[in-house]
């Protein structure tokens, strides 16, 4: 079974989503109990958001309730927006998250130091964020925004949370202390690069190719990938001064392993280098969260 028809057959059986779903509601547990509260720091996103909440109720509302409660408006909006599946899955990361924040409270404190409780929750959260979206589910709130206005006008995950946190961040400074706000920021920092290193799918890489088949070449990346391809013909090898196409495609870092493999398959003499792309314009193909 190739590794194409292995990743088709998790997908079919949803386990790829449960599995993302299952890990992101630990991690984020984790990130709150044993960091962020201890730490007086505040989460990105709407888990800061139910952070903020619970606080301002003195825990009238736990975090876990306001978590669930402020997120149902955001899954109508990716059941009608994204897809009907992304919004179950959504549904479910949320769900857990609620679940299992309860169940892994403690009262141990692993470190009082508030930079290193922001850095390491930060990590921890932008790890689980990431691995759930590229699993093919969001974790609510402001990644389902993201997903939203990714879809429409290709913009970075990370630098959308980072922009929508300002007032969870003003809420941490009037709760605990400016100090703390800061803090929180450093973590809201490194969460956003967790997410963008941990989400491949929305990082592209424009491939350029030479090859001696490339109608062998195009077809097969066509068929496979659904990714168009340009073709630059009469190119001629200054070494050998055989003629050549040259071919130019753009995948994401999700995709990449998978056209490497196609190319060798194709052509194992083909020549090939790859450049990160900072923006695509006109229609670039994203699959169905």
């Amino acid at each position: 079974m190739t590794r194409r028809q292995i990743r088709q057959y998790l997908n079919h059986y949803f386990l790829r989503q449960i599995s993302g779903a299952l890990f992101y509601a630990l991690m984020v547990s984790i990130a709150l109990n044993y960091f962020w509260q201890p730490g007086h720091i505040y989460s990105s996103g709407f888990t800061g958001f139910a952070q903020l909440i619970a606080t301002l109720t003195h825990g009238a509302l736990p975090v876990q309730w306001a978590l669930a409660l402020i997120n149902l408006p955001l899954l109508l909006l990716a059941a009608l927006t994204l897809s009907k599946r992304f919004a179950v899955f959504t549904a479910m990361a949320v769900g857990l998250s609620a679940l299992f924040i309860p169940l892994l409270s403690t009262h141990t404190v692993l470190t009082d130091d508030p930079l290193i409780n922001a850095i390491f929750g930060g990590g921890i959260n932008g790890m689980a964020v990431g691995t759930a979206l590229s699993c093919g589910l969001g974790t609510g709130g402001l990644d389902v925004i993201g997903m939203v206005l990714h879809q429409r006008f290709r913009t970075k995950m990370g630098s959308i949370n980072l922009a929508f946190n300002a007032l969870i961040m003003i809420g941490a400074g009037l709760t605990y202390g400016w100090q703390y706000a800061l803090y929180s920021m450093i973590g809201v920092v490194v969460s956003s690069y967790m997410i963008n290193f941990f989400y491949t799918k929305q990082q592209q890489i424009q491939e350029i190719i030479i090859t001696s088949k490339p109608d062998e070449m195009v077809s097969h990346i066509q068929d496979t990938m659904h990714r168009g391809v340009t073709i630059i013909d009469s190119a001629r090898g200054g070494y050998t001064g055989m003629e050549r196409a040259v071919l130019l495609t753009v995948v994401t870092q999700y995709e990449l392993d998978e056209l490497r493999h196609l190319i060798n398959e194709v052509d194992c003499e083909a020549f090939y280098s790859e450049t990160k792309v900072e923006h695509t314009g006109g229609h670039f193909y994203e699959p169905e969260p």
